[in-house]
């Protein structure tokens, strides 16, 4: 109809949540699924969550109402042993400073608790090397990273939205997704790849990159 939808359906939901969605909207198998794996800029800067680190926030990271999860940031930055912490900046920020930035959270912490995102900030900075603290990326960047995958448990919720999206797509159906870092995008090529083995024909066998001038109008995609 003029490339408008004749009806649209909107929900909040978890990726790992598609089927109870599609099962409450009774519907089994639909046409074409698209996974797109990034984060609104208005989310990260203005949901007072602590996902920022250019503002005071409370340390949280929650996508959605905090009740509802297991730990927030803070828990993990406050709570957690050394390793624990170490172990989730390296493993989900890819951080090669992860033990250093461990271990002066854990001295900060024996002194005061660790709050806000600005106090975290300036905690990863003074633990990297002093020319790690003046590159274009924000010496926290990987750090926010990294406790915002694991409050959230993002890369279990993707292969699980991944698979369940699979199991409810038509047999002349489509798949995509678009991932943004490193780890989302490991998941979703041996998925793809998984599949492929099954009988499902890749569309497309390289990433579909964005072009110099998507990149230029929009630096985050």
């Amino acid at each position: 109809l003029d490339g408008k939808a004749e009806k649209l359906i909107l929900e909040c939901e978890d990726f790992r949540n598609i089927d109870k969605v599609l099962a409450k909207h009774k519907l089994d198998k639909v046409d074409m699924i698209l996974l797109d794996l990034g984060l609104s800029s208005d989310e990260l800067e203005n949901s007072g969550r602590g996902f920022s680190f250019k503002k005071s926030e409370p340390l949280l990271m929650t996508m959605g109402d905090p009740a509802g999860y297991a730990f927030t940031a803070r828990d993990i930055l406050n709570g957690w042993k050394e390793e624990d912490i170490a172990n989730v900046i390296f493993t989900y920020g890819e951080e090669k400073y992860a033990k250093r930035i461990a271990k002066v959270i854990v001295e900060y912490r024996a002194k005061k608790g660790i709050e806000t995102t600005d106090e975290l900030a300036e905690i990863v900075r003074s633990g990297v090397p002093a020319p790690y603290r003046w590159k274009k990326i924000h010496s926290a960047t990987k750090t926010f990273q990294a406790l915002r995958i694991a409050v959230n448990d993002e890369l279990k919720a993707l292969e699980e939205g991944l698979n369940k999206s699979y199991e409810h797509l038509d047999n002349k159906g489509r798949m995509a997704v678009i991932a943004f870092h490193s780890l989302e995008d490991r998941i979703v090529k041996n998925f793809m790849r998984a599949r492929e083995k099954e009988g499902a024909r890749l569309v497309k066998r390289k990433v579909v990159k964005p072009t110099d001038r998507e990149i230029a109008e929009n630096p985050r995609s």
